[in-house]
């Protein structure tokens, strides 16, 4: 169990990483004006997401798997909901990487920095949640 907890705490970093370096890419596009810097954040953008996406089903995977071995508790409830609810921001993120890629953005890259604080919000819960165990 070490080992799965071990290489589930790996690919929840890894993950987090990826949402919180693919949403400052959106503000640096949401203010970019030259063509040839918007086509390298379209394929920064893109090449992120796709990368992270498989990273984000192992971290839920093996959270899953850890969860098989008897973990529970009120806080665990709360942990998951909160993890399905990053899953949503994670794939809203791929919703404004195709929107992006066909250059249909319509916010400004003062929602972007807004927006970028929601994994942060997730993952501070996420961890209290998880090393106290409140409830």
């Amino acid at each position: 169990m070490l080992w799965i907890k071990a290489f589930h705490i790996i690919m929840v970093v890894s993950w987090f990483a990826g949402l919180f370096y693919l949403p400052r890419l959106f503000v640096n596009h949401a203010m970019a004006t030259e063509p040839a810097e918007i086509a390298r954040l379209k394929l920064m953008e893109g090449k992120l997401y796709r990368f992270v996406t498989p990273i984000a089903w192992l971290a839920i995977a093996t959270g899953f798997w850890l969860w098989s071995y008897g973990f529970s508790g009120g806080w665990l409830h709360v942990k998951v909901l909160l993890v399905a609810l990053l899953f949503a921001y994670h794939y809203y993120c791929g919703v404004l990487v195709k929107r992006f890629a066909a250059d249909g953005n319509i916010r400004s890259h003062v929602f972007y920095r807004w927006f970028n604080e929601i994994p942060v919000i997730i993952l501070t819960v996420v961890v209290i949640l998880v090393t106290v165990k409140p409830f």
